[in-house]
């Protein structure tokens, strides 16, 4: 077998599933639900892992498949050399969600370390945390996670499928464990109840729909080009389209037990404090009200310690992913894979820097990392609009005979696919209008600064730099990727 193919299925699925499988399944999708209406908001999210997630992820097998390219020479092959330029934004994207993605599994590492010593939750946990974020500590914690994730990725594609074999059925132990100790606390039940049950009247909530296709564009991978980078090492006989869906239901299935663990602890531990501590924000919640909900259950620091050891793998598999897309771009460029992963290092190390320092007052809210966070957030949705374009261009019927209903498939695509990335084209626009318009403030003057962490300005300059770069760049990307590695 080669040693740039994965060995298995099996392996190739778990590489995948790390690759979506990351923190905001365990932090952001519980915080959203709750803030949602619950049951409702899942009737919402299992519709867009539908009409969104599963359509982008047979995209990109099948794309990252056929071309053996990294997401620009994926554009360059399909609809010609003019797009190189699309593909670049994709992994400049991912690449820049990276820098700050370290710093997000620091943060992980250090909370786990400290529920195993103790430090947390005897400690007040804002105080740690405040004492923490934003200090060298934290760009420390950042350092030791890039490390962490170059490791894995300096050993190719073998390294990549260990360290999945490893952490991915770890992972999902730990959460089931979480699951059962969550569900089994006096109360709990109101936890489950709050989660399963819908209120239809709910449904005609715009906002619900909206949050619920933005949670699957933000959680699954789908648009991310991580999926496609990962499909380059697929085997030639390797299925598409069921691989596609084993991805996106098996994701949101570890977000659903995620849910269930967090809002079942909440409910039963301070019910009265329900509305604050998912009202929290990501870390938050996270880093503030977790170890304050496990310093009150019995084996309380037990049960913490693993949840941020399921928090650190979650982070770790997703950070591999996100390296060795921006990795297999330099290669594709013709460096070698060494130097190319010793780059991406450097510039991990260097661009996550801010966003491990740069923090104001207020937990979770520091300027450039919240900045960071939010303008490249939105471009994810760009992302997506640019591969479902991308089909379109070529003819997504034609398409779809082509690269996804291939003599090894283990099951056919229809033609509601086709209607399927058509129907991309337009939740993408609905996300980035909706967002930016969230974000609009008093006055339209007021929202153009660089880096505050939520409003228009900064995404639309931070977008038309990025742009105009890559549409500078087009013709040397195109000459050098115009051939499949």
């Amino acid at each position: 077998m080669s040693s740039t193919v994965f060995s298995s299925r099996w392996g190739m699925l778990l590489a995948m599933l790390g690759m979506a499988v990351g923190t905001g399944n365990i932090w952001r999708f519980p915080r959203i639900a709750a803030s949602n209406g619950g049951g409702s908001f899942l009737v919402a999210w299992a519709v867009f892992l539908l009409l969104w997630s599963v359509p982008l992820l047979i995209l990109e097998f099948g794309m990252g498949k056929a071309t053996r390219s990294g997401a620009i020479g994926s554009f360059v092959t399909m609809i010609g050399p003019g797009f190189a330029w699309m593909g670049a934004w994709v992994a400049f994207v991912a690449t820049a969600i990276m820098f700050y993605y370290s710093v997000v599994m620091g943060w992980t590492i250090r909370f786990f370390l400290a529920s195993v010593s103790g430090a947390v939750p005897s400690a007040v946990p804002e105080a740690f945390w405040e004492g923490y974020a934003g200090t060298p500590a934290a760009l420390v914690t950042h350092v030791v996670a890039m490390g962490m994730g170059l490791f894995v990725v300096s050993k190719g594609v073998k390294g990549i499928e260990t360290a999945a074999k490893f952490l991915i059925p770890s992972l999902i132990l730990l959460v089931i464990l979480l699951t059962i100790r969550a569900i089994t606390l006096p109360g709990a039940t109101e936890g489950l109840a709050f989660l399963f049950t819908p209120h239809l009247a709910d449904l005609a909530d715009s906002g619900i729909w909206l949050e619920a296709l933005t949670q699957n564009a933000w959680d699954t991978g789908a648009g991310w080009g991580l999926v496609l980078t990962y499909a380059i090492y697929m085997r030639s006989r390797e299925d598409t389209a069921l691989n596609a869906f084993v991805i996106g239901f098996g994701n949101n299935a570890m977000s659903l037990l995620a849910g269930i663990m967090v809002l079942c602890t909440v409910f039963a531990v301070m019910p009265d404090a329900a509305d604050q501590i998912v009202g929290a924000g990501n870390e938050g919640l996270t880093f503030i009200w977790v170890p304050q909900l496990f310093g009150q259950i019995p084996g309380g620091r037990f049960f913490m310690s693993l949840f941020f050891l399921a928090l650190v793998f979650a982070a770790w598999t997703s950070l591999v992913a996100m390296i060795e897309l921006a990795s297999r771009i330099l290669i594709d460029l013709g460096l070698t894979r060494g130097r190319a992963i010793a780059i991406v290092g450097i510039a991990g190390i260097t661009f996550g820097a801010p966003s491990a320092l740069n923090w104001t007052d207020t937990p979770g809210a520091g300027p450039f990392f919240a900045n960071q966070d939010w303008v490249w957030g939105v471009g994810l949705m760009l992302s997506g609009f640019f591969f479902a374009f991308a089909v379109l261009k070529y003819g997504v019927t034609e398409w779809r005979a082509k690269y996804i209903n291939t003599g090894n498939s283990d099951i056919h695509v229809g033609a509601w696919w086709d209607w399927s990335i058509r129907l991309v084209i337009v939740e993408s626009v609905a996300l980035m209008g909706w967002w930016l318009y969230q974000a609009r403030g008093d006055s339209f003057e007021a929202t153009w600064t660089l880096f505050s962490p939520f409003n228009i300005g900064t995404v639309l300059i931070q977008f038309a730099i990025a742009i105009a770069a890559f549409l500078l760049l087009n013709g040397w990307l195109a000459r050098k990727l115009s051939t499949p590695k």
